[in-house]
């Protein structure tokens, strides 16, 4: 029997797993899937934690109820791959055996690569929300804070989901807004980026919306060290941002497992064909997900996307035939505004957010590159789906490859 092996049980892992199991002859395959964590969690849930919106019942379920039957789970750490022997050897010494890989491994945060960014105001001053409990420490900070300098910082890119940092800043507006206290409470956006997005047309919405909302934004810094006594962030060239509450993104790597693999670059992220997904190193291995240094955002459209492309060339692989897939970069983000309100973008490697309707042309029902009220429910609605169906591997009635039907190029 031969064996596929699927590194992360998150969301690129679960989907993968779920539509093999559906897809691949069980007398003839075997298919494993390794994680860590017992418990799933529903990551764009945690923006909403920080202000009293969500708790972590919301966002929490375990893992082992969206993986199919007929699918070995083993709740482990990585400890070594090792590619040239079809091996990965899990932190209790046992050795999983593979004749194709799927590494799903994600990415984490990693605030300890940052002098000063976990010291002694961590969780105190300085917090996280990409974590379950950072998201949590903030919302307990934010129930007394009696304002100040709130400094929202992205150490440095590739991020998760690359627009929750701006949707932090415009629902902390909101939030203050809302208490009575917005007066009280300077809102900084600090990015090393130049602007307020990747893509110049976003990038120009979105840096009026913070603009607008009297949300300063600090260009092209990047995080170099924290310093705890005095409250300021400095950057490699010497720039510095006073903060009383510090809401830090820090830097994000891959999975510690894979360093020793030859598979990853310098931040941890698996080397891998941009449109195929496969490994560029070794031809039985395939990427899909945040585990990637794919140039498209870390988020979980991508990872639905590529799972229809990664499902089509994995049995192409297994068939010994020519990949037929081809992965065109395509993403797609619900960005809240606050008030009851959000954006959405859709975009790929070769063409930048453009407004107009999505996903019907004329008739949406969502907007793109402008806020409306049915795009906030958008987001809302997809907590359901992605419980319910995306994690299942059943079919989203959104095209894997973006199309240009509904946009305006003009």
């Amino acid at each position: 029997m031969k064996k596929i092996l699927i590194l992360g049980a998150g969301t690129a892992g679960t989907i993968m797993a779920n539509k093999l199991r559906k897809e691949l002859p069980r007398e003839e395959w075997k298919i494993t899937i390794v994680d860590q964590e017992k418990v799933h969690y529903y990551q764009p849930g945690f923006l909403f934690i920080p202000f009293g919106y969500y708790k972590k019942a919301d966002v929490t379920k375990p893992k082992q109820s969206f993986i199919p039957p007929g699918v070995d789970i083993y709740f482990r750490k990585i400890e070594q791959v090792i590619p040239g022997e079809n091996k990965v050897r899990l932190d209790n010494g046992e050795v999983l055996l593979y004749d194709i890989l799927i590494i799903a491994t994600g990415t984490r945060v990693s605030p300890e690569e940052t002098p000063g960014l976990k010291g002694e105001l961590w969780h105190k001053n300085i917090f996280d929300f990409y974590t379950i409990e950072g998201a949590q420490a903030l919302a307990n900070f934010f129930k007394t804070w009696e304002g100040g300098d709130l400094v929202i910082d992205i150490a440095d890119d590739p991020i998760k989901c690359p627009v929750a940092p701006l949707e932090f800043a415009f629902y902390a507006d909101a939030f203050f807004t809302e208490r009575g206290m917005r007066n009280k409470v300077n809102i900084f956006y600090v990015t090393p980026q130049s602007g307020a997005f990747t893509k110049p047309r976003s990038s120009k919405l979105l840096g009026n919306m913070l603009e607008d909302k009297n949300i300063k934004m600090v260009n092209d810094f990047v995080l170099s060290e924290v310093d705890n006594k005095r409250k300021v962030i400095t950057d490699y060239s010497g720039r510095e941002v006073h903060f009383d509450c510090l809401v830090s993104i820090p830097l994000h790597i891959g999975d510690p497992g894979l360093n020793d693999s030859g598979l990853v670059d310098e931040f941890g992220f698996v080397r891998a064909d941009k449109y195929t997904l496969q490994s560029v190193d070794f031809e039985n291995i395939f990427v899909i997900g945040d585990a990637s240094n794919l140039p498209t955002s870390k988020a979980g459209s991508v990872a639905h996307f590529q799972s229809e492309i990664l499902l089509e060339n994995l049995i192409c692989y297994i068939e010994g035939r020519p990949f037929t897939a081809k992965y065109d970069g395509h993403s797609n983000c619900y960005i809240e505004t606050g008030y009851g309100k959000a954006a959405l973008i859709d975009f790929n490697y070769d063409t930048e957010p453009l407004p107009g309707f999505f996903p019907f042309p004329g008739i949406g029902p969502f907007s793109l590159l402008k806020e409306s009220r049915i795009n906030h429910y958008g987001k809302l609605i997809f907590r359901w789906m992605y419980w319910h169906i995306l994690l299942k591997g059943k079919e989203m009635p959104i095209d894997t490859n973006m199309t240009m039907a509904g946009k305006k190029t003009d």
